[in-house]
């Protein structure tokens, strides 16, 4: 599903296309969290808290008027890649994975070399609602995912983050939506909040 490259797509898109997601599990509320992950709750204001970083980056960039237009879903969006984020971690720990600092400081030397320099690829995470101060995070899931990859294989990993994701027991507040560990993607209620993201460029393909 999902092959390791060091185009930009790779950290946002691989997780949001290949964790676990939100359709049909947990229901119970918990008051004051979004969600509940194992044991980890992930509270409304932490999750207030990095789409405000978000909204604050989108405001000072350029083009930040069309980058609010396009991230609308931005609470849901956030709140399943917190979600996500967390099932990739303890897939990697409880299989032996581990993404050391200078593996993640290789991998964003990497992309931004694939990506146009430091200030474009801030940007183009940001076009996936992802502030410039959460980009580590991310990339240390893509790499965490990667390696999983590379000792499981694609299919492989695909299972063992759905059965993660059961032995988890995400619930999500009703207010975000509902959790399915199978689809292995975002889904409301009523419709889906995860809009197609543009798979950036292969490195030197001209594009």
């Amino acid at each position: 599903m999902i092959r390791r490259r060091t185009a930009l797509s790779v950290s946002a898109v691989a997780l949001l296309a290949a964790a676990p997601a939100l359709t049909a599990c947990g229901s119970a509320a918990h008051p004051g969290a979004a969600a509940v992950v194992g044991k980890d709750r992930i509270t409304v204001t932490q999750l207030q808290s990095q789409v405000s970083d978000v909204r604050d980056a989108q405001r000072s960039s350029p083009q930040g008027q069309q980058l609010m237009a396009n991230s609308a879903r931005l609470g849901q969006d956030t709140l399943i890649r917190l979600i996500q984020y967390r099932i990739v971690e303890r897939a990697g720990k409880d299989n032996g994975i581990e993404v050391t600092r200078r593996e993640l400081q290789e991998q964003r030397t990497a992309v931004e070399r694939a990506n146009g320099g430091t200030a474009a690829v801030r940007s183009r995470f940001l076009t996936l609602g992802i502030a410039p101060d959460q980009i580590d995070q991310a990339l240390t899931m893509d790499l965490t995912r990667a390696k999983l990859d590379a000792k499981f294989g694609t299919a492989r990993t695909n299972e063992i983050l759905m059965k993660t994701s059961d032995a988890m027991r995400v619930d999500v507040n009703p207010r975000y939506g509902v959790w399915d560990a199978k689809r292995g993607t975002a889904q409301p209620l009523q419709e889906p909040w995860l809009r197609t993201t543009p798979t950036a460029p292969e490195p030197g393909s001209g594009a």
